[in-house]
């Protein structure tokens, strides 16, 4: 099965299965993670402006395919990726413990469960396509 790279990233529209949502996944937050590794305070504060958008909407890109696949709505992306930012350095208060948990459903709900059986209101099993 091919993925096409630009609309895993750039569409929110469709089907997505587990592997291509877990690798997109996996990307997006290994480029965050390099990226506060390696800039500094200045290069942050210039490009971060920058960086940050696009690697927020490319995860909610990711994230309302791979929902849609659950058979739920893509706006679930926006309250995961405000507790991902939220919990991005370590939790300190009762409130991050919160969106830690939010985070924990999406991982199970989105990392571990499978996709939701033949045609939904958002397309075609991608598996199923795959397969035929």
């Amino acid at each position: 099965m091919q993925t096409d790279w630009a609309a895993l990233f750039f569409t929110a529209g469709g089907r997505l299965g587990r592997t291509p949502f877990l690798i997109g996944a996996a990307l997006l937050i290994a480029l965050a993670a390099v990226y506060e590794a390696v800039a500094g305070v200045t290069l942050h504060w210039l490009t971060g402006w920058f960086v940050y958008p696009a690697l927020i909407y490319g995860g909610a890109c990711v994230l309302s395919k791979r929902l849609h696949d659950r058979g739920k709505s893509g706006w679930w992306a926006a309250p995961i990726l405000f507790a991902l930012v939220a919990v991005w350095q370590p939790p300190m208060n009762p409130a991050d413990v919160l969106l830690s948990l939010l985070l924990v459903w999406a991982v199970v709900e989105l990392g571990v469960m499978g996709s939701e059986q033949g045609t939904n209101r958002y397309g075609a099993n991608p598996l199923r396509a795959a397969v035929a």
